[in-house]
C-alpha cells in the first residue's frame, strides 16, 4: 500500500514538473451562420463558441494530452461559465483560473478576404485586471513552459504583471510566446510594439503570422524575421503563412514546412491548434523546462520539422470545422486525418 502510494505520489510530481502553463485571455467569439427565413435577430446570425487565443491554445494542449494549466480571468456571467465548461471538459487544470467580478469579453466575428477580423468588447471585462498575487495561483515554480498571448500580454492594467511573471517564470521554464497581434486594440497603446518585442525577446520559442509580422516589422521578410529572432536569443522563431505553410529557424538554420491542404469550414482557431501541436511537440521531444534549454537551442532541422508537420495538421483539422475546435491526439494520429 505504502508503495503504491509512493508511486502515485511520483507519478503526480512528473506530471507537475511537465505542466505547461497558458496566461491570458479566453473570451466568447460570436460566429456569423447566415440568417434564416429573412430573419435579422442575433440569435439567427451569430454562433456563440468559446475563444481567446490563450484559452484555445490552452484547450489544444489538454486535447493532446500535454498536463495543462490555465491562468485566466474568467467571469461569472453566462457567457464565463460557457467558458469554465470548455476548459475543464477538455482536461485543463484550472487552479490559475480567477472567478472575476467583471463581465466576459466578447469578439463579433466576420470573414473577408484576408481572413477573420474581430470586433472585440473590452471595454472593463474580466480579462485585463491581473494582480501578481492572482498569478501565484498557477505554481509557477512547478512548471516546464508558460505560454502567453494576445491581446492579455499588452493591454494595461495586467500586461505589466504578465510579463513580470514572465521575467520570473524563464529562470526555471521555457517561455512560448504568440502575439496573435489585433491592431485595431493593440495600437491604442502607445508602446504596444516596444511591450510585444520585449517579450520575443524573452521567449525561447516565437510563433507568430505573416499577418502580425506585416503589423509588427513592415516589409520585413518572414524568413529574415526568424532568424533574426534566432540570433538575438530565441531558440525557434516560426512564421506561419497560411496556405503558404511556414517558414522557421533555429540555431541550425532555416526550413521551409508546407501546409495541409485542407476544404476550409473556418480558419478561427488555426493559428491556436497550430501553436499548440507545436508546444505538444516540444513536449514530446523533452525539449521544455530550464534544463532542457541547451537542448532546444541545439534542435536539429529535421526534428523541428516533424513538429511542425505536426502542427500544420492540427491547423488544417481545425480549418475543416467550424470555430476553434483543435484536435484531440487520436485524431492527430489517425491515418486521414484530414479529407
Amino acid at each position: 500500500m505504502v508503495q503504491a502510494q509512493g508511486a502515485a505520489a511520483a507519478a503526480n510530481a512528473n506530471a507537475a514538473a511537465s505542466a505547461v502553463a497558458v496566461v491570458g485571455e479566453a473570451l466568447i467569439d460570436l460566429i456569423p451562420v447566415g440568417g434564416s427565413g429573412g430573419r435579422t435577430d442575433v440569435q439567427d446570425l451569430y454562433q456563440g463558441v468559446p475563444g481567446g487565443s490563450p484559452a484555445n491554445v490552452a484547450v489544444g494542449l489538454a486535447r493532446l494530452g500535454v498536463p495543462t494549466r490555465m491562468a485566466a480571468r474568467v467571469s461569472g456571467d453566462p457567457p464565463g461559465r460557457i467558458t469554465r465548461r470548455r476548459l475543464a471538459d477538455a482536461g485543463v487544470d484550472l487552479r490559475g483560473v480567477v472567478a472575476a467580478a467583471e463581465a466576459s469579453s466578447v469578439a463579433l466575428v466576420s470573414h473577408g478576404d484576408a481572413g477573420p477580423h474581430y470586433d472585440l468588447r473590452l471595454h472593463g471585462t474580466a480579462d485585463w485586471q491581473w494582480t501578481e498575487a492572482e498569478l501565484q495561483r498557477l505554481d509557477p515554480g512547478s512548471l516546464a513552459a508558460l505560454h502567453v498571448g494576445s491581446l492579455a500580454a499588452v493591454l494595461p492594467p495586467g500586461a505589466h504583471e504578465i510579463a513580470a511573471l514572465v521575467r520570473r517564470v524563464r529562470r526555471t521554464a521555457t517561455i512560448t510566446y504568440d502575439p496573435n497581434v489585433r491592431p485595431e486594440h493593440m495600437a491604442a497603446v502607445p508602446d504596444a510594439r516596444g511591450r510585444i518585442s520585449a517579450l520575443m525577446g524573452l521567449a525561447d520559442v516565437v510563433k507568430l503570422s505573416d499577418a502580425d509580422l506585416a503589423w509588427l516589422a513592415p516589409g520585413t521578410g518572414p524568413v529574415a524575421f526568424a532568424r533574426h529572432q534566432v540570433s538575438a536569443g530565441a531558440a525557434i522563431c516560426v512564421v506561419t503563412l497560411g496556405a503558404a505553410g511556414a517558414v522557421a529557424a533555429c540555431a541550425a538554420g532555416a526550413i521551409e514546412v508546407p501546409a495541409v491542404p485542407v476544404e476550409v469550414v473556418d480558419t478561427v482557431g488555426a493559428g491556436d491548434a497550430y501553436m499548440s501541436a507545436l508546444l505538444a511537440g516540444l513536449h514530446d521531444h523533452r525539449l521544455l523546462g530550464a534544463a532542457a534549454r541547451a537542448d532546444l537551442r541545439t534542435l536539429a532541422p529535421d526534428t523541428l520539422a516533424t513538429v511542425l508537420a505536426d502542427a500544420a495538421l492540427a491547423a488544417a483539422i481545425t480549418c475543416g470545422r467550424r470555430g476553434s475546435d483543435p484536435p484531440t491526439r487520436a485524431e492527430l494520429t489517425a491515418p486521414a486525418a484530414v479529407h
